[in-house]
């Protein structure tokens, strides 16, 4: 109805126009659907076909634009016809390859599927075959070679019996030599008492060698290293699901050297089991759990309460920075680490930290969920090295401090080493004299009036009457004693405040605590400000780690000023126990914004300080207990000895 509107002389190119349109779409979607599925020749074929027909149509429209109007409609029906025609022809086509070929394609690859199956059955089945003939082949070969070195063992005795034979007959044959010169010893008792408890002790061990060289045991061990196979999880079952806390799970696997090892490991499934030992190199035979392996090993998530020692933290935070540098990842060198360390401890921390890793957890956490095993400041520095990416710098700064506190406590031990050996020995010298010595003089001084023996002498008696008498008791006390203020020491928050308030204003020892604490402190301070902590959080770690209760004050008022909104020195100043010159370095760094480098050289000067308040005390300790030790046990001695002089006069008389 369209076209009866239009000027008639537009009528043909308007047809023909429609005419090319068709042909056009036409030859798309047979080109479309023939690169989806047709054969090579039937394309070739069409597109033969279809190029005649082309050619066909534009002669056809040629002779169409020279002939009149009158050949229009014959034109027009007759192309419609061909398009009906095609697309007929086109579905027919269509639906008949894809019927054809799509349900060859489903047989095609069902087939090569069940080949696939066919194979892998037959190639287990091959392995089992392999496996079981190589089982039988060694155990072949272990028997004729037992049967050979028994045989070999047996020529040999017999040998070794007619060897012993010849000689036995040719010592009668020879002259008998005497050597008269010669004292045969006879052994003592105690020899035989030495001898057997010797061959006691050797017992067990000459057991364990012959239970392990015996040909049954060898066997048995042969055949259970060879019918061991690898453990086969099933990992979208029940070996897969994970529990909500970690359960402790007894393994059983054989290491790259060829070793079988046992142990156990808290995991939150068999499967993570499995892939942690398949990442160390091991082949896994068992992984099992039960109730008694969680009542006797625990369950998993018992907090680690073994400290990693401070010289071990050293080589620790040293080898792993330089491991990190040279490119090495970071499980891979935990895992060298793990190697470099012999207890067993630390191994079990390395491999946990490991364990945490490949699950996906970052470094800091990894060391956080160990317990106690790392300070809680080395953690903190590598969650700020997390974040700023300086992980070998961190570890370099953390060697560098341990190093310096490491330093510093060694010193104070060194200081005191002496001095407490000298104070044992006086002791000990005091108390030998006056339960043994002072004794022997009592028996002596017995005949004696009592008002001619020195009070000094009668009360030197009686002491030594009374350590002999309840030297028990005493010593129960002592233990006593020491233990309950070491309970109160760690308990009781007010009685360690007093106990350290009065260590740190005693007039010689206080300040060696002062400079002490002030220098970790500082330095502390200083290393978490230099790696862009958190003044807050800088603070928070200062109070975990510090244990003197002064100091915890001092930094819990700094977390309440700096809540306020006020300075960090508001907190020290006027502070018996910080010193002047460190409270106004603190002002000078907060107003330069230098805050870290004005702690880092307060750390240094009080270092120096310590350092010489130590070598003071030493100084002045070691005289003093000579001293001491001298008039101690020179007042007993001269008190026994006075009397003897009137006792002698008394004699003459």
């Amino acid at each position: 109805m369209i076209l009866l509107n239009k000027p008639v002389y537009l009528m043909p190119f308007i047809y023909v126009y429609k005419m090319v349109r068709f042909l056009f779409v036409f030859l798309i979607k047979l080109i479309k659907y023939i690169n989806v599925g047709f054969f090579i020749t039937l394309f070739i074929f069409i597109d033969i076909v279809m190029s005649t027909l082309l050619y066909f149509i534009k002669m056809m429209s040629y002779i169409f634009l020279y002939l009149s109007y009158f050949w229009y409609k014959f034109l027009k029906y007759l192309f419609i016809g061909f398009i009906v025609l095609s697309r007929f022809v086109y579905l027919f086509i269509k639906y008949v390859v894809f019927g054809f070929v799509f349900p060859f394609v489903i047989i095609v690859r069902g087939f090569i599927k069940l080949n696939d199956i066919n194979n892998k059955m037959l190639q287990k089945q091959q392995m089992e075959q392999e496996k079981k003939a190589l089982a039988r082949e060694r155990n072949r070969q272990i028997d004729e070679e037992n049967k050979k070195r028994l045989a070999e063992n047996r020529k040999k005795e017999k040998e070794k019996i007619a060897k012993k034979k010849e000689e036995l007959k040719e010592k009668r044959k020879a002259d008998i030599y005497i050597n008269e010169n010669v004292v045969i010893e006879k052994k003592k008792l105690s020899d035989y008492i030495n001898s057997l408890f010797i061959a006691i002790g050797n017992l067990p061990k000459k057991i364990k060698e012959s239970i392990s060289n015996n040909r049954f045991v060898k066997d048995v061990k042969n055949k259970n290293d060879i019918n061991r196979e690898a453990l086969l999880l099933d990992f979208e079952g029940a070996d897969a699901e994970k529990s909500e806390e970690k359960v402790m799970y007894k393994y059983v696997a054989k290491d790259p050297d060829g070793k079988i090892i046992k142990g156990y490991f808290p995991a939150y499934s068999k499967v993570e089991v499995h892939s942690f030992l398949l990442s160390e190199g091991n082949e896994v035979y068992s992984i099992e759990t039960n109730k008694w392996i969680q009542r006797i090993y625990g369950n998993g998530t018992s907090t680690n309460h073994k400290r990693i020692k401070t010289r071990d933290l050293i080589f620790f935070c040293t080898q792993l920075s330089t491991y990190i540098k040279a490119g090495i990842p970071l499980v891979e060198a935990l895992k060298i680490l793990s190697h470099q360390f012999k207890k067993s401890s630390y191994v079990r921390i390395f491999r946990m930290m490991i364990y945490d890793l490949t699950m996906g957890d970052n470094f800091s956490t990894a060391m956080d969920k160990q317990g106690e095993a790392f300070p809680r400041l080395f953690i903190n520095m590598v969650k700020a090295s997390e974040m700023t990416g300086e992980l070998p710098e961190v570890l370099d700064d953390m060697a560098n401090y341990f190093t310096e506190s490491d330093k510093t406590r060694k010193q104070m031990i060194t200081a005191m080493t002496y001095p407490a050996i000298i104070f044992v020995f006086a002791i000990a010298a005091v108390v030998f004299i006056m339960v043994w010595v002072v004794p022997q003089f009592v028996e002596i001084y017995e005949g004696i009036d009592g008002a001619k023996i020195p009070d000094i002498t009668l009360f030197v008696m009686s002491l030594s009457s009374f350590l002999q008498k309840y030297y028990l008791y005493l010593i129960i006390g002592i233990c006593l004693f020491i233990i309950i203020f070491v309970y109160l020491y760690k308990n009781v928050k007010a009685f360690k405040t007093t106990i350290q308030w009065f260590l740190m204003h005693m007039p010689i020892f206080g300040n060696v605590i002062i400079y002490n604490e002030v220098t970790m402190f500082t330095k502390t301070f200083a290393s978490l400000l230099a790696h862009n902590v958190f003044i807050t959080d800088s603070m928070e770690i200062l109070n975990k780690i510090t244990n003197n209760e002064i100091y915890k004050m001092l930094i819990l008022d700094t977390i309440t000023n700096l809540a306020k909104g006020e300075k960090i020195s508001l907190a020290f100043k006027d502070h018996w126990a910080f010193p002047i010159p460190a409270y106004e370095m603190i002002i000078t760094g907060e107003r330069t914004g230098q805050l870290a480098e004005m702690m880092s050289k307060v750390s240094s000067y009080y270092q120096e300080l310590h350092r010489n308040a130590v070598t003071r005390i030493k100084t002045f300790i070691e005289p003093a207990l000579i001293l001491f030790l001298t008039f101690t046990v020179g007042g007993i001695v001269l008190s026994i000895v006075i009397p003897m002089f009137s006792v002698y006069g008394t004699l003459q008389m």
